[in-house]
């Protein structure tokens, strides 16, 4: 398994698919039951299966990734070969970016000497989509990367 399994609740969400899944290899939904009954090594290997074409099928389409912790904000622009940074850390006592009170004050404070910007960027391996799960299971989020766009253009013009 490449990537991991989905979970029982994503099963569910995907179960058109994974039915479309099954058929697509010819099996029908009593033979279905019949591995589960009497291979469940085999059925477990198709979920599997299952689970890394939907992960795949996700990866290749994400651009964007944010990471919220307590006091850093870590926005990721992804293309085909490289994936871009714009950090943004608060060294302000007190202040949680978690928090809706927290976000609130890096607004009104974007200026303020206690909120350091960086950029960086670096080549992705040659499995570009295993670099992109590697930081979904860390914590990051797939996003439409409004934020990440707004800091981009912001750090433009300094």
């Amino acid at each position: 398994m490449k990537y991991s399994r989905l979970t029982k609740e994503q099963f569910e969400e995907m179960k058109q698919e994974f039915i479309n899944f099954l058929a697509a290899q010819s099996i029908t939904a009593e033979e279905w039951d019949d591995i589960k009954k009497n291979n469940p090594k085999a059925a477990e290997e198709e979920l599997d299966v299952f689970s890394d074409l939907i992960w795949e099928g996700v990866l290749n389409k994400v651009e964007f990734l944010e990471h919220f912790s307590a006091n850093q904000i870590y926005l990721f622009h992804i293309s085909e070969v490289t994936i871009h940074l714009i950090a943004i850390k608060v060294e302000h006592q007190g202040v949680d970016l978690t928090t809706r009170k927290g976000y609130s004050w890096l607004q009104t404070n974007l200026l303020d000497e206690s909120v350091n910007i960086y950029t960086s960027s670096k080549a992705l391996s040659e499995d570009r989509n295993k670099d992109v799960f590697a930081l979904i299971k860390q914590g990051a989020n797939i996003t439409k990367g409004d934020l990440y766009q707004y800091f981009d253009k912001m750090v433009e013009r300094k």
